[in-house]
């Protein structure tokens, strides 16, 4: 059920998965063609905030603090996970794996990587910020507009 909470939050988490996209495009490899990898951050922003946060709003402010926690880790983890299976599948098509299970485990390795790349001082800052911003927000709308 739509709720003011929800829709904060999935706006909240949009904004934020677009601008740590911007942070994340220059640590990668220059040859890197990102093709819709900002646009498929935020989509994963507008779930993470509507389906995972939105429900868990309205439980007070270190509730809501731990709600923007977990809306920015699984965003994280989405986002790592999307781009490294997408990695996957390009490398796939150009045979680069013998099997289906070297394929799988590949998935793994390739978002092990894209995590160390973005584990740096300023996108962990910016995430923190963004837990802030995107909790609190979103625990004021679930209390404004019910």
């Amino acid at each position: 059920m739509p709720t003011a909470a929800r829709l904060m939050a999935a706006f909240c988490v949009a904004v934020t998965a677009y601008f740590i996209s911007l942070m994340v495009m220059p640590l990668m490899p220059e040859s890197t063609d990102f093709g819709y990898f900002i646009p498929v951050n935020i989509c994963l922003g507008l779930g993470v905030g509507w389906f995972a946060m939105g429900r868990r709003a309205g439980r007070g402010t270190t509730a809501a603090i731990n709600n923007g926690l977990t809306g920015m880790f699984l965003l994280m983890l989405w986002g790592i996970g999307v781009q490294a299976i997408n990695e996957m599948v390009r490398l796939a098509m150009r045979n680069r794996y013998d099997g289906p299970f070297e394929a799988l485990v590949a998935i793994f390795r390739i978002g092990a990587e894209y995590a160390v790349m973005v584990a740096t001082v300023p996108i962990g800052i910016a995430l923190l910020v963004g837990t802030l911003f995107c909790g609190l927000l979103t625990e004021f709308a679930s209390n404004r507009w019910p």
